[in-house]
């Protein structure tokens, strides 16, 4: 199966296909090794492909943290330096959940985006986004030009969480891609605390919800400005060179070269060897063929559809909007009746989702996924169980409040927060896997914008206990979902994924 860098037509990857006529078709004896060699490569060179992709991430996270701290400085008749402060509950509904329709905008427009101008690019497209959005919102007037910031700034969002899992999972080597693609979910987490943190140092400032927003300024240019440094993915580029969709020839060259730079000197001489095998892997699993939309709802890619549907749903529908976007409002009526104090308790709510993303990032290469699912998934539903408590049976303890909301981060942070991410980004077949992981966000923003939205109204029509009681309920049924239909991928390529688990 050798690899001729001087003539890198397709027919040249070993006995896959017919050099008569270039056409690949499936190897007869499988490609898929039972037991894959670990890769070889540099850790300051995966660095940087992880690093810019999850600039985007923790812009997302810090929206959270900051929106949660901006909807009390909007609605203070002191403070907010506007004539509109007086917001309806529907108000603060729609203000939450704005950057959540641009998300939702954003993965439609990614349906194709990511497989026709690649990931790389989208990821530049998404930074544009995060800029003008960031900008609208700062100076506007008006609770309608706000709204527009707001939708601006979540096309951003939908862009960047489905290109940058994608991104990052097509570039990192397999024995560390489950931690690469879990400190992805840890930038949203340090950008939430981030938020939680200055928007405490803005919400008692004459118009500080301004200021929250244009804090962060600076780091869509540095995220758009690293995007146009790195590389396009190697695997993306292969796949256009499979499926004809330029020349061949400089296809294959410039994927030389990008696993050049993703690994470092330590594959300078194998690269070529490298791209050879990762293209005989995916003629073995039929990727050479032209993708159709029914595909997505046929075999291997309606079973992850399934899987990443389902986990992404779930992810949203067990209640994470409502305790992240209203953590300081719940801390309000749990005692902590001043905005200053709720802002500081968000504060440690959001450091314990820091450290708990980082025992996730730990283990998660070692333990697997489905563990941490199951423990972490059932930890969810006593956090759930007790914070409806609170509300129902002992409104005079807070600390009841308190613990179960940081039981319920803890829990969330070691299952659901990075592993959903995860498993979307490698579980969808390559030729799919941009129109995949884009239905899969749909998903996820789709129900995020609707428990967002819904929370508040909810809320008042019946109470808080009987809505966290409810989403206790929901965890139990996700926890069978989890143990009847996701697979375990640890430790396996993307294309061994593929061939294996699907």
């Amino acid at each position: 199966m050798g690899f001729d860098p001087e003539n890198q037509s397709i027919s040249s990857v070993g006995q896959v296909g017919d050099s008569s006529s270039g056409e690949i078709n499936a190897q007869k004896e499988p490609l898929i090794k039972e037991n894959h060699s670990p890769e070889n490569y540099s850790v300051l060179a995966a660095i940087p492909p992880f690093l810019f992709p999850a600039l985007g991430a923790l812009l997302f996270g810090y929206e959270i943290g900051a929106t949660s701290c901006a909807i009390m400085s909007i609605k203070s008749p002191t403070l907010s330096g506007i004539t509109w402060y007086d917001l309806s509950s529907v108000d603060v509904g729609i203000l939450t959940s704005g950057s959540l329709y641009g998300a939702l905008i954003g993965s439609i427009v990614a349906f194709s985006v990511a497989d026709i101008i690649g990931r790389r690019k989208e990821l530049i497209l998404a930074a544009f986004f995060y800029l003008v959005g960031a900008i609208v919102t700062v100076v506007a007037p008006v609770f309608s030009i706000l709204i527009i910031g707001r939708v601006t700034y979540g096309l951003g969002i939908g862009l960047t969480m489905h290109a940058a899992p994608m991104y990052i999972a097509e570039t990192a080597p397999s024995q560390i891609r489950g931690r690469m693609i879990s400190l992805k979910e840890f930038s949203t987490v340090l950008g939430m605390v981030g938020g939680y943190g200055i928007g405490s140092l803005w919400v008692t400032v004459f118009s500080g919800w301004r200021c929250m927003y244009a804090t962060i300024l600076p780091l869509p240019v540095i995220m758009g400005i690293g995007m146009c440094w790195l590389p396009a993915s190697p695997r993306w580029l292969l796949l256009r060179a499979l499926q004809r969709k330029g020349n061949v020839e400089n296809l294959q060259q410039a994927a030389i070269r990008s696993l050049r730079r993703l690994r470092g000197s330590a594959i300078a001489d194998s690269a070529a060897e490298q791209v050879n095998e990762i293209l005989a892997e995916l003629s073995f699993v039929g990727e050479d063929k032209e993708a159709t939309f029914g595909e997505l709802f046929r075999g291997k890619c309606l079973k992850a559809l399934t899987i990443a549907g389902g986990l992404v749903l779930f992810q949203q529908i067990t209640g994470q909007p409502s305790v992240l976007y209203y953590a300081p409002s719940i801390l309000q009526t749990a005692g902590f009746s001043a905005a200053a104090d709720a802002t500081r308790i968000s504060i440690l709510l959001g450091l314990l989702k820091l450290v708990m993303t980082g025992v996730s990032v730990i283990v998660i290469d070692r333990v697997g996924r489905r563990p941490l699912l199951l423990g972490g998934v059932s930890g969810m539903v006593i956090s759930l169980f007790l914070l409806g408590s609170y509300y129902i049976f002992y409104k005079s303890v807070p600390a009841v409040a308190v613990a179960a909301l940081l039981l319920y981060v803890g829990c969330y942070q070691l299952s659901f927060g990075p592993i959903g991410w995860l498993m979307i980004s490698e579980i969808f077949p390559l030729k799919l896997r941009g129109r995949g992981i884009s239905l899969a966000v749909l998903v996820n923003f789709g129900a995020n914008a609707l428990v967002t939205f819904a929370f508040s109204p909810l809320k008042e029509l019946l109470g808080a206990g009987i809505l966290f009681c409810a989403f206790g309920v929901i965890c139990v049924v996700s926890l069978f979902f989890i143990y009847y239909i996701v697979p375990e991928t640890k430790g396996l390529t993307l294309e061994e994924i593929e061939a294996k688990c699907l």
